[in-house]
């Protein structure tokens, strides 16, 4: 019997707990990995999931879960920087302070982790590097100057990080998602004064049709992270059901 594509290999996965993260912690370990998920938030124990809590603007926290994770895991191998927040509004709808907080999390969240694993993963055979970026960082989207530049800046942040560790065997590469059906995208919904109109005009700018899904990020993330794309790095993966690359045709009116 063939083993499963990632056995022997050790995950971690940031923003586990829900969403895009969960989702992949999921299928990391169904494809045989030991998965452990680092959240701010506490999760619901999902075994085979290990979890380990940590605020992303903390470092001294961010470093205490990784050595933790990796102490459960035995080393470390993969690392999927996930966690994220959203924002909303054009340059001038945020103060300072939210433009920082953003940054803070989105940006530098991936510092903090990446760097406090990159000892494990130079320990590492197989260590690969995948962050959750956005096809925001590639299009221009209508209300979201801040979401926007921090993903733009995860963006070449990865490709950054693909040159200065490919000669230490750490691949890195990025998925960028169109507007998945997650948590977040729930809340934002929610909150319009349309929740259906809202949701339509989200179906209706990305060429499907229809929103990603958070397993259909997980398997990009988990193609990207398999030893056997070993021959891919500083890579940005699209998943947006065509909406960076494809133009289609208006649909004839009624």
């Amino acid at each position: 019997m063939t083993d499963p594509e990632l056995a022997g290999l050790r995950a971690l996965v940031t923003g586990g707990a829900s969403g895009i993260g969960l989702a992949t912690a999921r299928l990391l370990a169904a494809r045989g990995a030991r998965v452990a998920c680092l959240d701010v938030a506490a999760a619901t124990p999902e075994p085979p999931l290990e979890q380990v809590r940590a605020d992303l603007t903390d470092d001294a926290a961010v470093r205490a879960a990784v050595r933790d994770a990796t102490d459960r895991l035995g080393g470390l191998d993969i690392l999927v920087n996930n966690a994220g927040v959203g924002a909303a509004g054009t340059v001038e709808a945020n103060p300072d302070d939210e433009w920082h907080r953003v940054f803070d999390i989105n940006v530098l969240g991936i510092v903090r982790v990446t760097r406090a694993a990159l000892p494990f993963l130079r320990a590492s055979a197989d260590a690969v590097v995948v962050n959750t970026c956005s096809i925001a960082a590639t299009v221009g989207l209508p209300d979201r100057a801040l979401y926007s530049a921090t993903k733009g800046a995860v963006l070449s942040l990865t490709l950054a990080m693909a040159a200065d560790h490919l000669a230490e065997g750490i691949r890195v590469c990025c998925v960028n998602p169109g507007t998945a059906d997650t948590p977040w995208v729930r809340r934002l919904l929610a909150a319009a004064a349309d929740p259906e109109a809202e949701l339509q005009g989200l179906r209706a700018r990305q060429p499907s049709g229809r929103l990603v899904t958070a397993e259909e990020v997980a398997a990009a993330i988990a193609y990207l992270a398999s030893p056997l794309a070993g021959a891919t790095t500083g890579t940005v993966l699209a998943v947006d059901g065509g909406m960076q690359g494809l133009r289609l045709p208006a649909p004839p009116s009624s």
